[in-house]
C-alpha cells in the first residue's frame, strides 16, 4: 500500500501494531507513507484505529482481510502455479488474515479442483485453524507468535465460510518448526524467508507425507528481523 500510494501520488497512512517487525516498518517508511503504531503486538488495535480514522471525509480504509477485490491478486499466484506445474497435487499456503489462501484457492479450485489446498497457521495464533475445524468463528485471546504475518486472533465470519469451502486441510506449526524451516531454506535453498513465509516449509517438514507427491510450497515473505534470523541460524 505504501508503494501504491507513492506510485499514484496518494497519501498513505499505515496503521501498525506497537513494536512491530522493524524490517517491515522500515520499508514502509522508506516509501514515504505515514505510520501510526497502535495498541499491542497484534493487528486488532491497529485495525480499530484505522477504522476510526477512516470515518473522516476523503479517507478510504483498505483492509486486506475484508476487501472483496484483493484476493484477485493472490489468485494470479494460483494460476501461475498451475501453468508452471500442472502436475501439482497440493499447494501449501501460509494463513494469516486468509486473503492469500482465499485468492489462491478460488483460482485453483476453478481450474483444477483435484488440487488440494493446505493452510498453515502458527500454533500460537490458531484462530482460523480452530474456526476451520469447528466451522464457526473462534477467536483467541492472544496471538503471540514470531510469525507476525500470521498473527490474527479475530476471524471474519465471511472469511471462515470461504476457507471452509475452499481449503481442504489446515495444520499448525510451532515456533521451533518455523525457525528450523527458515534455517533450512536459507542454508540449503539460499532463500531468505520470514517466519510466516517459512510456515509452509515447516508444515512440509513436519507432516509432509500427508500432502502427497508434487507439493508446492508458497514462501510468502522475506521481511525477517535480525533477531529472528539469528535465532533461526543458531537453532541449526
Amino acid at each position: 500500500m505504501a508503494y501504491a500510494g507513492k506510485l499514484l501520488g496518494v497519501r498513505a497512512r499505515i496503521f501498525l501494531p506497537a513494536g512491530c517487525n522493524p524490517v517491515k516498518r522500515g520499508k514502509i517508511a522508506s516509501l514515504g507513507a505515514e505510520i501510526v503504531e497502535s495498541g499491542g503486538p497484534d493487528l486488532a488495535a491497529a485495525f480499530e484505529s484505522a477504522n476510526e480514522y477512516a470515518r473522516r471525509p476523503g479517507v478510504y480504509f483498505l483492509n486486506d482481510a475484508t476487501d472483496a477485490n484483493l484476493p484477485a491478486g493472490p489468485g494470479t499466484i494460483g494460476c501461475e502455479i498451475l501453468e508452471q506445474l500442472p502436475e501439482a497435487y497440493s499447494i501449501v499456503v501460509p494463513m494469516g488474515d486468509t486473503a492469500l489462501i482465499r485468492g489462491i484457492a478460488a483460482a485453483v479450485k476453478q481450474i483444477a479442483p483435484r488440487v488440494k489446498i493446505i493452510g498453515v497457521q502458527a500454533e500460537r495464533a490458531p484462530a482460523y485453524f480452530r474456526s476451520w475445524k469447528e466451522d464457526r468463528v473462534v477467536g483467541t485471546e492472544t496471538c503471540d507468535t514470531i510469525a507476525d504475518g500470521l498473527a490474527t486472533r479475530t476471524p471474519e465470519e465471511a472469511n471462515v465460510r470461504d476457507v471452509k469451502k475452499l481449503v481442504d486441510d489446515v495444520v499448525v506449526v510451532s515456533e521451533e518448526q518455523m525457525l528450523r524451516a527458515i534455517e533450512i531454506l536459507l542454508v540449503e535453498e539460499h532463500v531468505l524467508a520470514e517466519p510466516a513465509g517459512a510456515a509452509s516449509t515447516a508444515a512440509l517438514l513436519n507432516v509432509g507425507s500427508e500432502f502427497g507427491d508434487n507439493v508446492v510450497l508458497v514462501v510468502s515473505g522475506a521481511n525477517i528481523s535480525r533477531d529472528v534470523l539469528r535465532r533461526a541460524v543458531g537453532a541449526a
